[in-house]
């Protein structure tokens, strides 16, 4: 616990943090600021939008992260240091994930609430930006940075991981104040609501990044920030396509074979059933389409599964990653 609690210290007081965490999420909330005209479907369009800005910024987030926490401690020595000790390495690998999951987890939660925030200030042709609610959310962010600045000049205390809490503290304070007190019209006769939906929308976000984080912390037992941003970038654009690519002619490999498909060809349909079963479909973990199709409820057993076969996948990331890592030199 003291290894992953200091993982995770280490990860928020890194600068990219704090800057990849305010970036994201002021421009989740300025999404739902300008005029899109479309045709009544701009909240829809403001959603989707933000929870591909979640996505985004995390993935650079588990990268950036992975790399900071374990391959820049190896080049350093400081992971030589801290195994010298009574520590396994798989206890050190693992410590480094649990201290990594919990400061993504700190992102995303952040992101979900600007989210949520741009969710409540959207609005079509007929309404206007909701200037109050915009008002509030900037106050919180120049606060937070204020009373960091304050610590860290008249306590001495570290800005950065300073920034980063009080940013958390102050966002939510500043979507409870909109959302309590503050009133927008979305719409004719349309007050917002909180979109509640969002909720495990975001929760599944998180679990895709989690597949992510182990996947990079396995990548950095062996490899510096570039390579790893660079496979993980690849087994992300690949398991957008993953039904496009493998889902078919996994599903039906007679189909596939007889059609002429070059993956089966070039492969083997078996080899592709392999590869469709590796390769992570991220499309599993994006409710935005079910958003806008307008379902109002998310069956939570399907968040639990979710949660299953995320800690299977990462596991199995985890157990290569720790493999790579036992018969790697850190002097």
């Amino acid at each position: 616990m003291t290894i992953a609690a200091n993982a995770f210290m280490e990860l928020i007081r890194q600068p990219v943090f704090l800057l990849l965490m305010t970036a994201s999420v002021i421009f989740e909330v300025f999404l739902a600021v300008p005029y899109y005209f479309a045709f009544g479907d701009e909240p829809k369009l403001v959603e989707n939008s933000t929870l591909a800005v979640m996505l985004l910024s995390g993935l650079f987030g588990a990268v950036l992260s992975a790399s900071a926490s374990l391959a820049r401690e190896i080049r350093s020595g400081t992971a030589l240091a801290v195994l010298s000790k009574p520590v396994g390495r798989a206890q050190f690998l693992l410590a480094k994930f649990t201290g990594l999951a919990a400061a993504l987890a700190l992102l995303t939660y952040v992101n979900l609430v600007g989210v949520m925030l741009a969710s409540w200030m959207s609005f079509d042709v007929y309404s206007k930006t909701d200037l109050t609610a915009l008002g509030i959310f900037a106050a919180g962010v120049v606060l937070a940075y204020g009373l960091a600045g304050f610590s860290n000049f008249f306590l001495r205390r570290p800005f950065v991981s300073d920034a980063v809490l009080t940013l958390v503290v102050l966002v939510t304070l500043a979507a409870f104040v909109v959302f309590r007190f503050t009133s927008q019209m979305q719409t004719i006769g349309v007050h917002a609501q909180v979109d509640w939906r969002l909720a495990p929308a975001g929760i599944l976000v998180l679990f895709a990044l989690w597949i992510l984080a182990a996947i990079a912390l396995a990548c950095s037992t062996r490899l510096d920030t570039i390579p790893t941003l660079a496979i993980c970038s690849a087994l992300f654009l690949l398991g957008l396509m993953s039904d496009y690519l493998f889902g078919r002619l996994a599903s039906h490999p007679a189909v596939s074979a007889s059609s002429g498909s070059p993956f089966a060809s070039a492969f083997g349909s078996g080899t592709v059933s392999v590869l469709y079963t590796i390769i992570p479909n991220w499309q599993l973990f994006w409710l935005a389409d079910a958003l806008s199709m307008g379902k109002s409820t998310f069956h939570w057993d399907y968040v639990g599964k979710a949660f299953a076969y995320t800690m299977a996948y990462a596991g199995a990331a985890l157990a290569i990653g720790t493999a790579l890592f036992e018969d790697r030199e850190l002097s």
